[in-house]
């Protein structure tokens, strides 16, 4: 079960980080953000390639504050509450690759897939870096594996 303290939805940055309250849900907090991310996806795949790249920047390196100053407040690392992370790593799987419904699907599953597994380095990172850095630094490897698999089909399809 997945219980989120009160301060959540008051502290602005509390509720960035669980994801505009995407992560408040009491089972798979994770996928719920990702499911928000993918909603926030849309309209930001029309900013253009400069632009999306330019917010996928500063909402990583703003989620490493969001996170850290979060976790810290709770005392908890990675709250599973804590979603930011899920909206970077899903943004990074979607970079360049078209806007439809399948694709969207498909970069939803794999980043899932590879965010629940955690194989070879994500799993390293989320072990061994700590902070709201660590917590960004596994979505965001994920994120960029699930890329490279994303990325893949779309030039064989």
């Amino acid at each position: 079960m997945n219980t989120v303290p009160s301060s959540a939805f008051k502290h602005p940055i509390h509720f960035l980080a669980i994801g505009l309250g995407s992560g408040a849900a009491p089972k798979a907090p994770g996928t719920f953000g990702t499911v928000a991310a993918v909603l926030l996806y849309i309209p930001l795949s029309q900013l253009g390639t400069w632009w999306y790249l330019a917010v996928l920047v500063v909402a990583a390196l703003v989620g490493v504050y969001l996170c850290g100053k979060t976790s810290r407040d709770w005392g908890v690392h990675d709250h599973g509450a804590i979603v930011w992370d899920e909206f970077v790593g899903y943004w990074i799987t979607m970079f360049l690759v078209p806007v439809t419904w399948y694709w969207i699907l498909a970069g939803f599953i794999l980043f899932r897939l590879f965010d629940i597994w955690k194989p070879w380095p994500v799993r390293y990172f989320d072990k061994h870096v700590h902070g709201g850095l660590g917590i960004m630094l596994d979505d965001v490897v994920a994120g960029i594996m699930a890329w490279i698999v994303l990325f893949g089909l779309v030039q064989v399809v």
